[in-house]
């Protein structure tokens, strides 16, 4: 077999060795595997970080009678975590880490690599403890290894992290578009539209949609919609760290419309948000799903988030008022200008002639035209508010502008109006 020798650095300035690679292994993947197809055609890119010699060899051992593997073994870990984005610079399809020289710096290195890349982390131990177990699998860890390792147990694992890597890869694909409903004001009906609107997105679209309540402390998307949610907004952001698709999808809550929520909590929970923690929440979501839906109520301390980045939709949820109206023009001003988000004006609680005045005074007012008007049905709303079920199930007045709204996010046709129908008899 043969050995390469190699010296890995992470920062140029500090000596040779003192993060030392003590030698890559080049394995030829064996003959039972590709003729499965287990692995496909390529093998897996490995890194061994493990300060012991004895344990680290050991399961360098188990890696070699695998023969599925390019491995690189590390003889200590990063001096600093600061310097696991260079040790992943490398792509490793595998990392794997010894807990005994140092289990908490470990568990900080572990969750460092899970919360930055795609790769799978496996850990090894000589201690098969039931709360570091729990510990690991939090932290992101895929498989908790306990030495001596039984036979075969590396194989196993290999398999099973070689069918995770085509959904690693995956996650290079186009993100899913991020919709989110801004209210000009308070009480402009920005969560009864943005439920509505998210589950006609699930409907019309039959893509993976999500809706995300970030009108905290209060909001109120659940209750919109009928559901009791377990986790909450407030758990993905206060765990951002680790946030991953694994960990969002275990927040979440499942509509019958097939919609996915995740609520604003169902009690007061005060939490400092960071713009990261958001970012962080918005990345993982539109790497899973199509349509990612946000209900950010009136928070403009969340304008420098990715919510207004250009490659996000805001719908400006306004009403005829002459509050209302002040507020959109000065928002439209400021935020929405030349290299901002997509900006889509939607007229809430619409009719004609409202304060005495006509579209061209409310277009001036506004700077521009309203893209969507959303008629005043009252009774509707009222009857949606009483039995939480949403209106876009229906047939109304404004579940058919929600759901052209709905269908023109998704690029999809609008639904031709259903033409009345002439009878002789009544």
């Amino acid at each position: 077999m043969p050995i390469v020798q190699t010296n890995y650095r992470f920062h140029e300035d500090r000596p040779a060795g003192m993060i030392p690679a003590t030698g890559s292994r080049i394995v030829p993947m064996s003959s039972t595997f590709q003729d499965s197809g287990t692995l496909g055609s390529s093998v897996l890119s490995i890194a061994l970080i493990g300060p012991d010699e004895q344990r680290r060899r050991a399961v360098a051992a188990a890696l070699a009678a695998s023969q599925t593997a390019v491995t690189r073994e590390f003889s200590s870990y990063p001096p600093n975590l600061d310097d696991v984005p260079r040790l992943l610079e490398e792509n490793y399809d595998v990392l794997i880490v010894d807990l005994d020289s140092n289990p908490e710096y470990a568990l900080d290195l572990v969750e460092i690599i899970c919360s930055t890349g795609n790769a799978t982390v496996m850990v090894y131990s000589a201690q098969a403890d039931a709360d570091l177990l729990v510990r690991c699998m939090r932290a992101g860890a895929r498989e908790f290894l306990t030495l001596p390792l039984a036979p075969g147990a590396m194989a196993e694992a290999l398999v099973r992290a070689a069918v995770r890597r085509p959904a690693a890869q995956l996650a290079k694909k186009t993100v899913g578009k991020l919709l989110v409903f801004l209210g000009a004001k308070g009480g402009s009906g920005v969560t009864t539209l943005a439920s509505n609107f998210a589950v006609s997105v699930a409907r019309e679209s039959g893509q993976p949609t999500v809706l995300i309540d970030l009108d905290l402390p209060l909001g109120d998307a659940a209750l919109c919609l009928g559901l009791t949610p377990q986790y909450s907004t407030v758990n993905a952001l206060e765990n951002a760290g680790r946030l991953d698709a694994t960990f969002l999808s275990t927040l979440l809550t499942k509509h019958s419309s097939g919609l996915f929520v995740l609520a604003a909590p169902g009690k007061l929970a005060p939490t400092t948000i960071s713009n990261d923690a958001v970012d962080k929440l918005l990345a993982v979501a539109r790497q899973e799903y199509s349509f990612v839906i946000v209900d950010a109520g009136s928070r403009l301390d969340l304008a420098g988030t990715a919510l207004f980045d250009a490659s996000a939709t805001v719908y400006l949820v306004t009403q005829v008022g002459i509050p209302e109206l002040r507020n959109s023009n000065r928002l439209v001003s400021e935020f929405f200008t030349v290299g901002g988000p997509k900006l889509e004006i939607v007229l809430n609680r619409y009719s004609h002639r409202v304060l005495g005045m006509d579209e061209e005074h409310i277009t001036k007012a506004l700077t521009r035209p309203a893209e969507w008007k959303v008629p005043n049905d009252w009774a509707t709303v009222r009857e949606t508010q009483n039995t939480a079920t949403p209106f876009s199930l229906g047939d109304s007045a404004i579940s058919r502008v929600i759901r052209q709204m709905a269908r023109t996010a998704c690029g999809l046709p609008k639904n031709p109006e259903k033409k009345k129908g002439f009878k002789l008899f009544g």
